[in-house]
Order: C-alpha cells, then sequence, then structure tokens
C-alpha cells in the first residue's frame, strides 16, 4: 500500500513540475505524463521493468524540477542567483527504439 501511495506522490510531483517548465509544449509534456501513468496502473510495481520505468519517471522529475524558479533560488525566487547542474547522460534511451 505504501509503494501506491508513493507512487501517486511521484505523479503528482511530476505533473506540479510540468506545470510550471518552461516550454510551449509544456502540456503535451503534462498529458503524456498522465497518459503514460493510466497506461501502466496496472503493472506490478515489483516487476524488473516496471522499477525502471519508475527510475525514469524520477529522472524525468529531477529534470523538471531544474528549471523550477524555487528549486534553481533554493526557495527565494527573487534572488538572482540561480544554480543549475547539468548531466553527462540525463536519461536512458527507451526500449522500443
Amino acid at each position: 500500500m505504501s509503494q501506491s501511495r508513493e507512487l501517486l506522490h511521484l505523479y503528482r510531483r511530476l505533473l506540479r513540475s510540468c506545470a510550471t517548465y518552461p516550454s510551449k509544449n509544456r502540456w503535451g509534456i503534462y498529458k503524456s505524463i498522465q497518459e503514460e501513468f493510466r497506461d501502466n496502473v496496472n503493472l506490478n510495481p515489483d516487476d524488473a521493468k516496471t522499477q525502471q520505468k519508475i527510475s525514469v519517471a524520477y529522472k524525468g522529475l529531477s529534470q523538471l524540477r531544474m528549471y523550477d524558479t524555487m528549486v534553481l533560488s533554493k526557495g527565494n525566487p527573487d534572488s538572482p542567483n540561480w544554480e543549475v547542474t547539468l548531466e553527462q547522460n540525463p536519461m536512458p534511451k527507451p526500449d522500443h527504439r
């Protein structure tokens, strides 16, 4: 039960972070997140492929939060001092491609 609560919390955080993401395609990304979670609602959370999808979702969340002004300014949105850290290999390639 706690794992489903954790996944629901992840889902909500993804949607909130996506809503503030600075992109013209923000709402397309938002809808994609909703569809992905709806398509995978019945997967076994203990399965290896499901665990991989969950880790990709957490990775996506961290990337979305990189552009959140509250995260960038460390809680002070009026601060001009932002910190962004880029990764060398940001996202794994999907299996189906």
